[in-house]
């Protein structure tokens, strides 16, 4: 998996993600749209729990769910470093056909995980066990690469970055028929003895229009609240590079 492979340099790669400020909008969001404060927590695709340890110091119960063992690795030692492990439950499953212990009040969904389902099919699954976990009610708040973002920074651009001795070289390949583009990447990491060992691996993402992202939150029985383009609440369009979605579980 193309995450195993970079997990010790996925924080560095979004170094300027600030998730503060992004727990911050959550949490004004919660206090906005919904009628009790959320204490059981889902971090869906949480990576290297960046977000599940930001809303786990404010006080949250979470669990977070990653498809990449070493991605937990780095969260699961990240928590231990903080004294936040008893807050945390790492559960490594896939976004389509995870299962939880139970219901949670509050989901949410970062960095463009959603654009990884590769098709409505998968978006249809995710959304479908997102509102069962839901207590009614309950928000989901996720995420999305807008077009500009596949159409003007991936592209077909080419990316370098160095950890310590360690190199990660990162290749685009944007398909505007398909919506897809696709992403090559390779390690090179520094041995014991002073060789350099290679790693190869890809991974694509698809890019999905503010319209079809909101029929599948109708199809699963959500209930659309808004698209944002900054955390200042903004009405999103297509042409933005982050979408920010927030949607009310509606059960009967």
């Amino acid at each position: 998996m193309i995450y195993d492979i970079i997990a010790p340099f996925y924080d560095k790669v979004n170094r300027e993600v600030d998730y503060v400020a992004w727990a911050d909008f959550i949490e004004r969001t919660v206090a906005e749209e919904c009628a009790f404060r959320p204490e059981l927590v889902l971090d869906l695709a949480c990576g290297t729990g960046r977000m599940t340890l930001e809303l786990a110091r404010r006080g949250y119960d979470m669990t977070g769910v990653d498809a990449s063992a070493e991605m937990l690795d780095v969260a699961r030692e990240a928590a231990e470093a903080e004294g936040l492990e008893d807050k945390m439950l790492w559960l490594g499953q896939d976004m389509r056909s995870f299962e939880l212990y139970g219901t949670v009040d509050l989901t949410v969904c970062c960095l463009d995980s959603i654009n990884h389902l590769l098709s409505i099919k998968d978006i249809d699954k995710c959304l479908s066990l997102v509102h069962n976990y839901l207590v009614p009610d309950g928000l989901f708040i996720f995420d999305i690469n807008g077009k500009y973002k596949f159409e003007e920074i991936y592209a077909q651009s080419t990316y370098a970055f160095e950890e310590d001795a360690d190199v990660c070289i990162w290749q685009n390949d944007y398909n505007p028929r398909t919506g897809r583009c696709g992403f090559y990447i390779t390690v090179f990491h520094e041995e014991d003895d002073g060789r350099y060992a290679r790693f190869d691996d890809c991974d694509t993402e698809r890019m999905y229009t503010l319209r079809s992202i909101k029929s599948a939150l109708n199809r699963a029985g959500f209930e659309f609240i808004g698209a944002y383009s900054d955390f200042d609440k903004t009405p999103a369009t297509d042409g933005d590079e982050r979408i920010y979605f927030v949607a009310r579980c509606k059960k009967d």
